[in-house]
This record gives structure tokens, C-alpha cells and sequence, in this order.
């Protein structure tokens, strides 16, 4: 009997975590699908796209070489990849607010969601930032040391864009970095007082993000590194008033709950 009971209660504990499981699968694919649709968009979108950038600064009226038949198709591929990112960023966001919506209170599940259309807005900026400001920056600092030593430009497609997306990708996944931390500050995973303590090793990290991804001189290193320090002191600010709500609402939850058992 008792053999009975503790198989019977492992079952039970078993079925939620299972559910959970199944749950998550499924989103997983529908985020999935969602992509696979975005990458058919993007590769529509890709020569338009191709087609703009090269008609911007700094690249307008350089002559890109191709070293492999396969170039122009790798190309087309990664900016076609982009796009679904871009075009599926809100669709899987809301997937995993659905997912973690039994865990949030009611108002907190419509604070969440309105997260979604911030997050695209704060990726579309890091995008604007890390292209228009840092990537200039990056590319005449390489161009200049080559023409002081003498060198012929000859760049390859492929080089050039994988220097492009090198620098606006991770830049434009930085500026995602305030809603995040709203986000885990909301399931009090994070709070302000913690970020605080890592702030430090925040910095360092922010240092050394703009060191790796700028040329190697002081200025343009601090052009990229103050705007992300400042970014993660908006995210603890943003936090903090996360975080101060909680408290007022515990306090006033543990005051009710008081006046009950006195009563």
C-alpha cells in the first residue's frame, strides 16, 4: 500500500512538469514555423535590402568581389536570416509571455505584454546606433591604416558583411538588455540591489564589448562602451521602480493579511 502511495505521488508530481514540458514543445514549434515563414519573407526582402545598404555610406560606389560561387548566395541567406529575426522578435516574445503567464498575477500579465512592441522598438534602435554611428567608425579606421600602409582595397563580399553584422547584431541584442532586466525584475529573479553589486563586473563587460567591437583607440571605444554603461544604468533605474512596487504591494498584501488574524 505504502509502495502504492509513493508511486501514485511521483506520477502526480510527474504530470505538471511533463505538461510543462509539452507546453514548451509546442511553442518552440510555433516559434519555428513563424521563423520559417519570416526567412521566406526575408529572402524576398533580401535584394531590396542588399540593394540599400550598398547604396550607403561608407560602401556607396565600392566594388565588392565575390572569392566562391557560393558568396552571393551566403548573402542572401544571412540577411534573409535577419529579417525572420526581426519579423518573428514579437511573435516569439509573446509566446514565451504566454508561457510564463500562469506564474504572473493579472496585472502584471498585461504589464508584461506590452513589453513586446518596446522590445522591437529597443532593436530597431540598436540597430540605427551600431549602424549608423559605430560601424562608420570601425570601417574608416580600417580604411585609413590600410591606405598609411600602402595597401590596395580589395574586399570581398562576404568579409565585408560579416564585418557589418559582427558589429550591429550584438550591439542591437545589447539595447534588448533594460526590457530584459524589467522582465526578470517582474519574476524576481533580478532586483536592483543585486544589479548594483554587479555593477562592476557590468562595466568591465561593457568595456570590453566596446573594446572588441571598435577600433583599437580610446575614443571610439568610449563612443560605444559609455552609451551600453548607460544603458545598464537605465535598466537598474527601470528596475528599481519594478522592484519598489513589489514592495509596496507585499507590504500592503502583509498589513491586510495582519489586520485579518488580529481581527
Amino acid at each position: 500500500m505504502g509502495q502504492d502511495a509513493k508511486k501514485q505521488g511521483k506520477e502526480e508530481n510527474l504530470m505538471p512538469i511533463l505538461e510543462h514540458i509539452g507546453e514548451l514543445r509546442k511553442r518552440l514549434i510555433a516559434i519555428l514555423l513563424v521563423v520559417f515563414v519570416g526567412l521566406i519573407i526575408g529572402l524576398v526582402a533580401a535584394n531590396p535590402v542588399y540593394n540599400y545598404l550598398m547604396a550607403q555610406e561608407p560602401v556607396n560606389g565600392l566594388p565588392l568581389h565575390t572569392f566562391s560561387y557560393w558568396d552571393g548566395i551566403g548573402i542572401y541567406m544571412k540577411i534573409a536570416f535577419i529579417v525572420a529575426l526581426v519579423l518573428a522578435l514579437p511573435f516569439t516574445l509573446f509566446q514565451v509571455w504566454s508561457f510564463v503567464k500562469p506564474a504572473l498575477e493579472e496585472k502584471e500579465q498585461g504589464a508584461a505584454l506590452r513589453y513586446i512592441p518596446f522590445a522591437l522598438l529597443m532593436l530597431l534602435l540598436g540597430f540605427a546606433f551600431s549602424y549608423f554611428v559605430v560601424f562608420p567608425m570601425a570601417y574608416n579606421f580600417t580604411t585609413s591604416v590600410s591606405e598609411r600602409l600602402g595597401l590596395v582595397e580589395t574586399y570581398g563580399v562576404v568579409q565585408y558583411f560579416s564585418f557589418l553584422f559582427n558589429i550591429v547584431i550584438p550591439i542591437s541584442l545589447m539595447f534588448e538588455l533594460p526590457l530584459v532586466i524589467m522582465f526578470l525584475t517582474k519574476l524576481r529573479i533580478l532586483n536592483p540591489l543585486r544589479l548594483r553589486k554587479m555593477r562592476r563586473l557590468a562595466y568591465f563587460l561593457m568595456v570590453v564589448i566596446g573594446t572588441f567591437i571598435t577600433p583599437p583607440d580610446v575614443i571610439s571605444d568610449l563612443m560605444v562602451a559609455v552609451p551600453l554603461i548607460l544603458l545598464y544604468e537605465f535598466s537598474v533605474f527601470l528596475s528599481s521602480i519594478v522592484y519598489r512596487k513589489q514592495l509596496e504591494k507585499d507590504a500592503a498584501w502583509e498589513e491586510e493579511f495582519n489586520s485579518l488574524q488580529n481581527t
